[in-house]
Order: structure tokens, then sequence, then C-alpha cells
């Protein structure tokens, strides 16, 4: 997505909701279906993509189809473009320099606390992990100088915080190599 665009989640705990609030979403506006799929434990998201307006417009009318079953929502105008390689998986593993994790307890929060986290300070996201054998709960990480991850993954924490979704957070200067095989 270039600079500009938005994204935007509905993530449920129905799966039969879920398809709803996919059909929904679509008809609601000039979105791109990112992610459609089920997600443990029992959860549902979806993921769209198009400009702020087509987003809103679109979660809007997801949240309502939703209703009681709605988890977790968001919309990220001007999303940082390294977010979308990441949810996708791992592209490459960088030289690290200090290991920076966040962990909460929806999928939704964890992008948003992504975003957050790569626009507030000179860090390098790894990848960011969507509640797939994890009981439902999502992580990201990231990379940096110390310094600059510490921040991040103050900035990324605050975002769930608020949510009040929040797992847990470290920072690792120098980390042992063989520990990132989790990522791969």
């Amino acid at each position: 997505m270039n600079n500009g665009s938005a994204i935007g989640i509905v993530e449920t705990s129905s799966i039969a909701r879920g398809f709803l609030i996919a059909d929904a979403v679509t008809k609601a506006g000039d979105v791109k279906i990112i992610v459609n799929r089920t997600i443990c434990p029992g959860k549902y998201m979806v993921l769209i993509g198009g400009n702020v307006d087509a987003v809103t417009s679109a979660i809007e009318a997801g949240v309502e189809a939703g209703a009681h079953t709605v988890v977790d929502q968001f919309v990220i105008p001007n999303v940082h473009p390294t977010v979308f390689p990441a949810v996708s998986g791992v592209t490459h593993l960088p030289d690290l320099k200090a290991l920076g994790v966040i962990e909460a307890f929806s999928v939704a929060s964890v992008i948003e606390a992504a975003d957050a986290a790569v626009k507030s300070a000179q860090v390098e996201l790894i990848t960011i992990h969507l509640a797939m054998a994890i009981g439902g709960k999502g992580w990201v990480s990231l990379t940096g100088d110390v310094a600059s991850v510490n921040e991040a993954v103050e900035v990324g924490s605050e975002v769930i915080e608020r949510k009040g979704l929040l797992v847990d957070k470290v920072v690792i200067p120098a980390p042992r190599p063989e520990i990132i095989q989790e990522f791969v």
C-alpha cells in the first residue's frame, strides 16, 4: 500500500459472524481484503486496505455486522509501509542489535502497536505474528539500537495498554542469534 493508504481490522469471537463481517466490509467501500481467516482460539479476522474514507466506512459496517461478537477493531490511516511485509511473515532476518518483543491478547492491538512502534523510532520490524497456535494472542518483534528499541517498545506497548490487552514486553540488548529460530 502506498503512503496515504489505510488498513482496518475487525476481530470477532464468532467464525460465522466473521463471514458476515467480510461481506459487509467489502460491500461498504472500495477496499481490498488483505487477510480474511479464522484465528486461534476460534476467532475470525478481517483485515482490509484502501483509502482512509473507504476503510473507515467499511470498518464501521463490519463492526455493526459483528455486533456483540467484536473483540477488537481499528482503522490506521497512513499505515507504515513495513507493516504489510511483517504481517505476511518474516521477509528477512536483519542483523539483530537489540530485540524488542511486544505481546498482546488481540491481533488488532498488536498490529496497531507495530505501526506506532515503527513510526516512533529508528527500528526495523521483523515479524507480526497473528494468533495462530498461540491461543489467539499476537506479538510483534523489532530490532535496532537499544535506545531506539526501548522507545519503540514503550510506544507500542502504550497502544495495547490503553485497551487493557498487553500481555508482556521485553527488550534484549545483543540477543544470542539462536533465540530467533522462532521467527523462521
